[in-house]
C-alpha cells in the first residue's frame, strides 16, 4: 500500500509546487498498488494522490525513458535519479575515474582521448590509472594521438597486460559492443584504430584504450576430460543502495561467466552466485572466499560513497533537479591478478543493468526452492526511508525540555530532517534558544505541579499562534509534562496515566504485578520493592525486600544515588545521606529531583544489565535494538562500559526483547520510542526500569552507526502518527566498544574541557575527526562528586568483530591514561564474550 506503480503517461500529472517555487509536484490519478501475499491491483485515485518520492527507468533504450525522465523532472518530492545522473552513470570514463581519483579502487590502465572540455571531469583530472588527453581537433593532432598512444602501451602499467581494448565510451555507447581487441605489440594498428574512433567523437564521449585485464588464474584441481580447458572471464556484478543516513548498502551479488577474448556482458549470460564462482575458479577455502566476499562488500560500498560524494557536487540542472538524487546503481568488478595477489578492480558503474542482473538471479533461484532474498525488501526499505524523511519535512514540532549537552544531536538533526522546533524551556538561557523555530521560556522543574505546567504550555503555545503537528519529549524530566500537553492539544502520544507508571519506579514494578495475564505474563518480570519516604518506611520495606537490596531514587536518572545495601542499617544510613545532600532540583539537576527525592528499595537482580531500545506503533514492535553495559563499580551502579550488537545469543536478546516490550505495553506504552533497562538472569528477564523516552546517553548515535536507522526521526514519525520503516532484519555492520570517563578519575587525564592538561581531550577530538573514535559527551562539566557523580563523556572505538574493537578501545584508554588500577578497563571489557 505504501508503494506504487505507474505504467502510462496519462496515469499522472505535473501540477507546480505549492512549496517549492520553481519546482513541480507528481500527482498519481491511476497506479498498480501492492499488498501482503503477492496481491496487486489497478486502483484509481480520487483525488490523486501526491507522490512523496519517484524513482523508475531513467536510462535510455527502453520504450518508457523518454516519459519517466519527463515526469519526474524537477520534482518537489526526493527523486531516486534522473536521465542525467543516469546519463553520467552510463559514462565509463566518468565513473572510472571517481572510482580511481575518490574512491581508490584499482580500474584497467586506461588512455583516455574527450574532445574540448568535453566530458563531465575536472579541467586537470589526474587519477591513478587513467590518463585523460584533451583534443582541440583530433584531425589535427594525429601525432600527438601515436605519441600518447606509444606511450601508454610502453608505459610500466601495460606491461603485465597482452592486450588492448578501443571503444567508444559515454552514455549513448553503454551496451552496443563497439569495441575492438589488439595485440599490445600491435602500435600502428591500436593508433590507427583509435584514430578511426576519434574521428565520429562528439563533445559529451570519448575514445578508451585500456588494458584487458584477464582474470586471475587460479590452480583449479585435475580436469575430469582430457578435453582442452578454454580460458575464460569472469564478471563481479554488484547492487548497491542508498540506505539510512545516506550510507552504501550492498544489497546483493550476481556473476556472469563468459570467454576470454570477448567482454562479460550483461544479460548475454545467466548469472550465479558469488561464493560458486569463486569455487568454480579454484578459491577452495571457505574463509578466503569469505575475505573476498567482505572486500567485495567495502569495494562497492566506497564505489557508491565516491559516486555520490561528486554527484553531491553537482549543480541542481546538472542533476535534473534539486531534489534528485542516485538511490540505486550497480558497479561491476573483475577479479584479477595483480603481483601475485587478487585484487577486485573496478570497471564501470551502471543504472539499471546491475538491478536487471541481480533481479533474474533471484527469480532462478526461487524456480529451485531457494527462500526469497533481501533484495526486494532492502530496496523498498531505502526509498520508504527516504520518502518519509520527505513527509516530516517543515512539519511543527513541540519539544518539551532541551537537556544538556549530551542532547546537542537533536538540533542539528532537527535541521537535517528540515523540521521546525518550538522549545519548551525552563532556563532562558539555554544555549539551544537561538538553533530552534520558537523557544518559550517556561519554568516547569517542579514537576509535581506538571497538571498546572501543562495548562500554562498550552495556553503559551495558541497565544503565539502555534499549531504542532507533533510534541514530545527525550528529556526525562519532561516526558509526563509531554504527555499531558499532547492530551490537551488533541496530538497522538503514550496517554499521562501510562507515562506516570513508568516514570515512578516502584509504581512500574507494583503495576507489573497485578498483571497477571499471559504466558508469561508481565509479573513474571517484576521485581519485588517498596517505596521510601522516611525512615519508618526503610523498615517495613526490610520485612518485604531481601537483602542485598538496591536503594535509589524513585525518579531518578543517569544512575546517581543508586547503591547496593547488605542489610536495613546500610539502607538507613544511604537514605539519611542521600535526603541530606539531594533536596530538589538545584542540588543535582537533571536527575528527577523536580519530583521530589522519595527513594526505593528493591531486590537485587545477579545477572548482565542490558538496555532494550524499543519502537513500537499502536501497540506492534517495529524495531528493537539490544545493547549490553559491562559490570557496575559495586557498591554505586554507574556505568563504566558497553557494546553494541549485543553478546547475547539470539534466543536471549529475543527474550529480552519480548520482556521489555511486554512491561511498556502492560503499563500503557503503546506509541513512542522507549529505552527499558533490564538484567538478564538466570532464570530469564528481570526489569529494572522503563524510560519512556528516546534512549540517552550514547544509544541513538551508535544504533544509527552499527544499524541505520535514527531513534530521534524514529520518534518523530511515530507522534506524527506514521508507522517508522525500519529495517526488518537489522545486520550490524559493526561492532561498538565504549567506555565511560569519570571526571573524579580521569579530570587530569583528559586535561579539562579545553583540552589542557593531560591534553587527552585535545587528542580525543583529533582521533575523532579521523573517525578513529566515538565520542559523547554528556556534560560540559562533570556533573555531581562522590557517590553521586555521573559520567562526563563515552569513549567507543569501533572494529569488524567485538574482540577488535574492545582491543582498540583498551589500547587507547592504556595510552591516554584512562584504565588504571582503580579503573580498571581491561576488566570491563572482559565482560563482552
Amino acid at each position: 500500500g505504501a508503494m506504487v506503480l505507474c505504467l502510462s503517461p496519462a496515469w499522472a500529472s505535473r501540477v507546480p509546487s505549492e512549496t517549492s517555487p520553481g519546482a513541480w509536484s507528481l500527482l498519481l490519478s491511476r497506479g498498480v498498488s501492492f499488498q501482503a501475499g503477492g496481491h496487486s491491483t489497478l486502483e484509481t485515485f480520487a483525488p490523486p494522490r501526491r507522490a512523496n518520492y519517484v524513482t523508475g527507468t531513467f536510462a535510455t533504450g527502453g520504450p518508457e525513458s523518454g516519459w519517466v525522465g519527463e515526469l519526474a523532472r524537477d520534482l518537489d518530492c526526493p527523486t531516486g535519479g534522473s536521465v542525467p545522473l543516469a546519463h553520467r552513470l552510463e559514462d565509463t570514463l566518468v565513473t572510472r575515474w571517481v572510482l580511481a581519483a575518490r574512491a581508490a579502487l584499482p580500474v584497467p590502465p586506461t588512455l583516455a582521448f574527450v574532445l574540448g572540455a568535453g566530458v563531465d571531469l575536472p579541467a586537470e583530472p589526474v587519477a591513478p590509472g587513467v590518463r585523460v588527453v584533451r583534443l582541440v581537433d583530433p584531425q589535427g593532432q594525429e601525432s600527438l594521438v601515436q605519441e600518447e598512444v606509444g606511450a601508454f602501451l610502453g608505459g610500466t602499467a601495460m606491461e603485465p597486460y597482452s592486450q588492448v581494448v578501443v571503444r567508444p565510451a559515454g552514455w549513448r555507447w553503454r551496451g552496443t559492443g563497439a569495441r575492438s581487441t589488439h595485440g599490445k605489440a600491435e602500435g600502428a594498428a591500436v593508433a590507427q584504430a583509435v584514430g578511426a574512433r576519434l574521428r565520429g567523437l562528439r563533445e559529451e564521449d570519448s575514445v578508451l584504450l585500456e588494458a584487458l585485464m584477464p582474470t586471475a588464474r587460479l590452480p583449479a584441481p585435475p580436469p575430469r576430460s582430457p578435453a582442452p580447458r578454454l580460458p575464460v572471464a569472469l564478471r563481479i556484478c554488484t547492487l548497491v543502495c542508498r540506505s539510512w543516513g545516506d550510507r552504501p548498502q550492498l544489497c546483493q551479488v550476481a556473476c556472469g561467466v563468459g570467454r576470454a577474448e570477448a567482454p562479460v556482458r550483461h544479460g548475454a549470460a545467466l548469472p550465479q552466485g558469488l561464493d560458486s564462482s569463486l569455487q568454480q575458479w579454484g578459491v577452495v577455502a571457505s574463509g578466503q572466499r569469505q575475505a573476498l566476499a567482505t572486500r567485495l562488500r567495502g569495494a562497492a560500498e566506497a564505489a557508491m560513497a565516491a559516486l555520490l560524494a561528486a554527484e553531491a557536487e553537482l549543480s541542481p540542472q546538472q542533476r535534473g533537479g534539486a531534489r534528485a538524487h542516485t538511490d540505486l546503481l550497480g558497479v561491476d568488478f573483475l577479479l584479477a591478478c595483480v603481483d601475485d595477489a587478487l585484487e577486485l578492480v573496478a570497471l564501470s558503474a551502471n543504472s539499471q543493468r546491475c538491478l536487471e542482473t541481480c533481479l533474474l538471479a533471484e527469480a532462478m533461484g526461487r524456480a529451485v526452492g531457494e527462500p526469497h532474498g533481501d533484495l526486494p525488501r532492502l530496496l523498498a526499505e531505502a526509498l520508504l526511508h527516504r520518502a518519509q524523511c520527505h513527509l516530516v519535512e517543515g512539519k511543527d514540532i513541540l519539544l518539551i525540555g532541551a537537556g544538556g549537552v549530551s542532547k546537542s544531536f537533536v538540533w542539528e538533526a532537527a535541521r537535517d530532517y528540515g523540521l521546525r522546533i518550538h522549545l519548551v524551556e525552563s532556563d532562558p538561557q539555554h544555549f539551544a534558544a537561538g538553533l530552534v523555530e520558537t523557544f518559550l521560556p517556561y519554568d516547569s522543574r517542579e514537576h509535581r505541579r506538571d497538571e498546572e505546567h501543562a495548562e500554562r504550555v498550552t495556553e503559551l503555545v495558541r497565544s503565539r499562534g502555534l499549531r504542532p503537528h507533533a510534541c514530545l519529549s527525550y528529556w526525562d524530566d519532561c516526558v509526563v509534562l509531554a504527555a499531558l500537553v499532547c492530551q490537551r492539544l488533541g496530538l497522538r502520544g503514550s496517554s499521562p496515566a501510562a507515562v506516570r507508571v513508568a516514570k515512578q519506579k516502584s509504581r512500574t514494578h507494583q503495576h507489573l504485578q497485578r498483571c497477571r495475564r499471559g504466558r508469561p505474563p508481565p509479573a513474571a518480570f517484576a521485581v519485588p520493592c517498596r517505596r521510601l519516604r522516611s525512615h519508618g518506611d526503610v523498615e517495613r520495606a526490610a520485612g518485604a525486600v531481601p537483602f542485598p537490596a538496591v536503594a535509589k531514587l524513585e525518579f531518578g536518572a543517569g544512575g546517581v544515588g543508586v547503591r547496593l545495601v547488605e542489610n536495613p542499617g546500610q539502607c538507613h544510613a544511604h537514605a539519611a545521606r542521600l535526603w541530606r545532600d539531594l533536596r530538589d532540583d538545584a542540588d543535582h539537576p537533571g536527575i528527577g529531583l523536580g519530583w521530589g527525592n522519595a527513594m526505593l528499595l528493591m531486590e537485587y537482580v545477579p545477572g548482565t544489565e542490558h538496555d532494550v531500545d524499543l519502537v513500537v506503533f499502536q501497540g506492534r514492535l517495529l524495531g528493537a535494538w539490544v545493547s549490553d553495559n559491562g559490570p557496575t563499580r559495586l557498591p554505586a551502579f554507574l556505568e563504566t562500559a558497553a557494546c553494541l550488537p549485543s553478546c547475547l545469543p539470539t534466543d536471549r536478546q529475543a527474550q529480552l526483547v519480548r520482556a521489555a516490550l511486554q512491561c511498556c505495553l502492560a503499563c500503557g506504552l503503546r506509541d513512542g520510542v522507549f529505552n527499558v533497562e533490564l538484567k538478564l538472569a538466570p532464570s530469564g528477564p528481570r526489569l529494572l526500569e522503563i524510560n519512556p523516552r528516546m534512549g540517552g546517553f550514547y544509544l541513538r548515535d551508535w544504533i544509527r552507526e552499527v544499524y541505520g536507522p535514527d531513534l530521534l526521526l524514529a520518534a518523530v514519525l511515530v507522534a506524527l502518527g506514521l508507522p517508522p520503516v525500519l529495517p526488518a532484519r537489522p545486520l550490524p555492520r559493526a561492532h561498538l566498544a565504549g567506555v565511560m570517563c569519570l571526571g573524579s578519575e580521569h579530570g587530569v587525564a583528559l586535561g579539562g574541557k579545553d583540552g589542557g592538561g593531560g591534553g587527552g581531550l585535545a587528542a580525543l577530538r583529533g582521533l575523532q575527526e579521523r573517525g578513529l573514535v566515538r565520542l559523547n559527551r554528556l556534560f560540559e562539566e562533570p556533573a555531581g562528586a562522590g557517590e553521586y557523580e555521573e559520567p562526563c563523556l563515552s569513549v567507543a572505538c569501533q572494529g569488524a568483530t567485538r574482540a577488535e574493537a574492545c582491543l582498540r578501545l583498551l589500547g587507547l584508554c592504556q595510552a591516554l591514561g584512562i584504565d588504571s588500577p582503580r579503573y580498571p578497563v581491561e576488566h570491563f571489557l572482559s565482560h563482552f564474550k
